[in-house]
């Protein structure tokens, strides 16, 4: 933005100060979304953990990590292919997260629910509570 000082005269003080205000919160942004991030990797890492996977690491990598869950509630691979299909990706999270949270011995649909609306509460209280993964809860469908 150029401010008129004098007739005639501009001033690219402004400019430069929005410009680097608006660099400022982009870095600061970026810098919080990858904390936010390696939080919900490190996360579904425990998570997969205690699901007994060897590759808990997964849940760093976006994308793989949804594969390995849907392996963790024993749903086929291409159901990854559901994720990525508006309204129907809402359809396949409830399956998943639903599957998840009865592996962790919560059945009421209530958790459900909460894991899919509040998941950035949920999925650390599943990651770093007390509860027990049993495969055995899930059921083979």
């Amino acid at each position: 933005m150029l401010t008129l000082l004098q007739a005639g005269t501009y001033d690219d003080s402004m400019d430069a100060a929005s410009g680097a205000a608006a660099a400022g919160i982009g870095i600061g942004m970026m810098i919080f979304y990858l904390i936010l991030f390696l939080f919900y990797g490190y996360c579904m890492y425990k998570i997969f953990q205690k699901a007994g996977r060897e590759d808990a690491w997964a849940g760093f990598i976006p994308v793989y990590n949804t594969i390995v869950l849907l392996d963790i509630v024993k749903k086929p691979i291409w159901w990854i292919i559901l994720f990525f299909i508006p309204l129907v990706n809402i359809y396949a999270a409830w399956v998943v997260y639903d599957r998840l949270a009865k592996g962790f011995n919560k059945e009421t649909p209530l958790y459900t629910i909460l894991l899919l609306i509040l998941g950035f509460i949920f999925i650390p209280v599943l990651a770093f509570g007390n509860d027990a993964y049993d495969k055995n809860r899930i059921p083979n469908d």
